[in-house]
């Protein structure tokens, strides 16, 4: 149904534009008695063999909602009835900005793809602190952090103890996002001396609670395989509990999308069935090469269930999507976790 009738109307209007006017309705009909139980007799499978305890979490399926698609909090209630096992939110900065200027979107359906420069914009983390403090669901939830596009790379690591320290309490486990590659000079910060000075801090402030909670970091699908061995080395030496892979990538290669499209688009970072092949080499790479000393989230190109086990393969623990939810709607966190539970049978 969602194909056949909702998408190629979805598709006619500005992908921002209609993203908002998404969230507004299924918050309006979630208010709706029994709309949220009818959602979940519909998209939730319930089963043991889908469950997995990872950094003392126990997930009730491996299939999550990526950071980007509830950035300011709003929605993570809601978007839970629809079946997934988790809800990254963000990625969040100590004081609200903008972002980049619009259109800062863009699909491209040949591709099954999408371009975004949005350049983190949100509303603020106490004002996503506010709206958790609200929680109404058990849905495991993360908190993504990034830094402010005026802060200079120098000082960015006060952004991230801000948006630490302001979305302790309300979230489960957090992701350190230096991968973005639409704030300027923020993937400077995934280069080994900032990046394990940042985490270093981040684990500092991290064990002075009662309640540590998971620390992961999330990492771009462009870095070489000199520097996957860096953050392999870094991940050890700071002992966080995990890495998201990947971000999207700025790559423009092998796509079916006009040249002439592709350059009236510009720049961004690029999701969706174009970075599956990279997210899964970057995936296996880490794995292999750390001989499996963390667990990895993964995420890049998940538009159905043998994608989802692909990267499971690759040696992830847990899947996210974002763009596949866009381009195969929400049945697609049933449809992965089905194929999980028939090859597990």
């Amino acid at each position: 149904m969602y194909k056949i009738l909702l998408k190629p109307v979805f598709f006619l209007f500005d992908p921002e534009n209609i993203h908002h006017w998404v969230f507004s309705t299924i918050k309006f009909l979630c208010k709706i008695p029994g709309v949220p139980a009818l959602l979940k007799s519909v998209y939730v499978v319930n089963d043991k063999r889908l469950e997995q305890t990872l950094f003392g979490l126990t997930f009730p399926n491996p299939v999550g909602l990526a950071a980007g698609f509830d950035k300011d909090a709003k929605l993570f209630d809601e978007l839970g009835y629809y079946g997934f096992g988790f809800i990254e939110i963000g990625t969040l900065t100590p004081v609200a900005q903008p972002g980049n200027e619009k259109p800062r979107m863009f699909r491209l359906p040949e591709d099954e793809g999408l371009i975004n420069r949005m350049g983190f914009n949100n509303g603020g983390v106490a004002a996503a602190a506010e709206r958790l403090k609200k929680r109404k669901t058990k849905i495991i939830i993360g908190g993504n952090i990034g830094k402010n596009k005026v802060t200079p790379n120098e000082e960015a690591v006060s952004d991230y103890e801000k948006c630490f320290e302001a979305l302790f309490d309300h979230v489960d486990y957090f992701v350190v996002n230096v991968s973005s590659p639409n704030t300027p000079n923020l993937r400077a910060l995934q280069d080994k001396e900032p990046l394990t000075h940042l985490l270093n801090r981040v684990k500092e402030l991290n064990a002075k609670k009662n309640n540590p909670k998971p620390i992961l970091l999330k990492i771009a699908p462009d870095l070489t395989d000199g520097q996957l061995d860096d953050i392999i080395g870094i991940v050890k030496e700071t002992k966080i509990d995990g890495v998201v892979a990947t971000n999207t990538t700025i790559s423009r290669e092998n796509l079916k999308t006009s040249p002439t499209r592709l350059e009236e688009i510009g720049a961004g970072g690029l999701s969706g069935k174009p970075v599956r092949n990279r997210s899964t080499e970057v995936i296996r790479y880490l794995s292999e090469k750390s001989g499996k000393a963390f667990p990895i989230i993964a995420v890049g190109g998940i538009h159905t269930g043998e994608d989802a086990i692909e990267k499971l393969n690759a040696g992830a623990s847990l899947v996210q999507i974002y763009t596949g939810f866009i381009y195969e709607g929400p049945g697609i966190v049933k449809r992965i976790n089905k194929k999980i539970l028939k090859q597990r049978a």
